[in-house]
C-alpha cells in the first residue's frame, strides 16, 4: 500500500536558479532565504523520507477541459522560459516519470461523472519552471510528474482531485512526496516601478492587504488549521493567490482536506518577489496520520 508521506508549499522564483553573485546582487546584497530552505528540505526531509515519486502542483501549467498530469517514462531535454529567458535558458533536465501512478489516477475519474482526469505522454508536452526550477536543489533518484491548474476547476473541484490522488497512491507501491510549486499572493509591481521593488523585503509586496492576508494564511498553515485556510479562500481569492492558489488545495486534499492538521513549518523567511508573496512551508506528516 502506498503513502504520501511528506508535503511542502514551494517557491520556484527565477532568481533561485541566477549564479549566486547575480541573485545576491538582485536582491541588494542580501541573499533570498528560498535558496538554503530548498537545501534543507532537500537534506533534512527528503533524504530521510526518500520517496519514489515527487508530484509538482505546476502553477504555470494551466489546462481547461480537465486535469491533465504526466505520464511519460521520462522527460528529458533542453529548457528555455518564454516569459524570462534571460534569466532562464538552456537548462539540461532529465526526468524518470511515474506513467502507472498518472494512469491509475486516470483511471479512477473514468469511473465518474463530476472530474475529469488525462495521462498524458505526449513527447512534445512543454514544461514549465514551477517544476524544472526545483530539480537543482530537490532531484536525486526520484520518478517526477507534474501536474497542470485547471483553470475552469473550483475549490471543491481542486480538494477532490486530491483525494483522488491520494487513492491512486494508496493503491500502488509509493512512497510519495507532494509539492505545490508557486506563490502565495501574487500581484506584480507595474514595469516602471519593477527595479525598484527587487529584493526580498516584504515592504515590497504589492499591497498592504495582500501582505496581511499572505501573514493570515501562513498563520493557519502552521497551526494547521488548514480548515480555516480552505473555508477562506474566497476572500484570500481577492488578493489573486498564484495559480488560484489550486496548488494548495490540490495538495492538501491529498493529505485529509479540512481534517487535515498537520502544522506547516516554515523553510523560509516571507519573502517577496517583484511584489508578490513568497515562502516554502513543509507539512511532515504526524505520527498518528494527516487527519490525527
Amino acid at each position: 500500500m502506498g503513502e504520501i508521506v511528506g508535503a511542502a508549499l514551494v517557491s520556484h522564483v527565477p532568481p533561485i536558479v541566477w549564479p549566486d553573485a547575480e541573485r545576491i546582487e538582485l536582491y541588494g546584497g542580501v541573499d533570498t532565504s528560498l535558496v538554503d530552505g530548498l537545501h534543507r528540505i532537500r537534506s533534512e526531509r527528503l533524504d530521510r523520507l526518500r520517496p519514489d515519486t515527487v508530484i509538482v502542483f505546476d502553477t504555470h501549467w494551466f489546462t481547461t477541459v480537465e486535469h491533465i498530469v504526466t505520464a511519460h517514462d521520462r522527460r528529458a531535454g533542453s529548457f528555455t522560459s518564454d516569459e524570462l529567458p534571460r534569466a532562464m535558458h538552456d537548462v539540461a533536465y532529465d526526468m524518470p516519470g511515474d506513467p502507472e501512478l498518472a494512469h491509475a489516477l486516470a483511471s479512477l475519474a473514468s469511473e465518474r461523472d463530476d472530474t475529469w482526469i488525462l495521462a498524458c505522454d505526449e513527447p512534445s508536452l512543454p514544461v514549465h519552471y514551477p517544476t524544472i526550477n526545483l530539480l537543482g536543489y530537490l532531484q536525486r533518484d526520484e520518478r517526477w510528474m507534474s501536474v497542470g491548474i485547471c483553470q475552469t476547476g473550483t475549490p471543491d473541484d481542486w480538494l477532490l482531485f486530491g483525494e483522488m490522488l491520494a487513492a491512486a497512491v494508496a493503491g500502488l507501491d509509493r512512497r510519495v512526496v507532494l509539492l505545490a510549486s508557486g506563490g502565495l499572493s501574487h500581484r506584480f509591481w507595474p514595469l516602471r516601478e519593477f527595479r525598484l521593488h527587487e529584493t526580498a523585503d516584504p515592504a515590497n509586496i504589492a499591497s498592504p492587504r495582500a501582505r496581511a492576508a499572505d501573514e493570515e494564511v501562513l498563520a493557519r498553515m502552521l497551526a494547521g488549521d488548514h480548515a480555516a485556510v480552505i473555508d477562506g479562500w474566497p476572500d484570500y481569492r481577492g488578493v489573486s493567490p498564484e495559480g488560484f492558489f489550486a496548488h494548495y488545495l490540490m495538495m492538501v486534499g491529498a493529505i485529509g482536506g479540512r481534517s487535515c492538521l498537520a502544522a506547516g513549518e516554515m523553510y523560509s523567511e516571507y519573502e517577496s518577489a517583484g511584489g508578490t508573496g513568497q515562502a516554502h512551508v513543509w507539512f511532515e506528516r504526524p505520527a498518528t496520520g494527516w487527519t490525527a
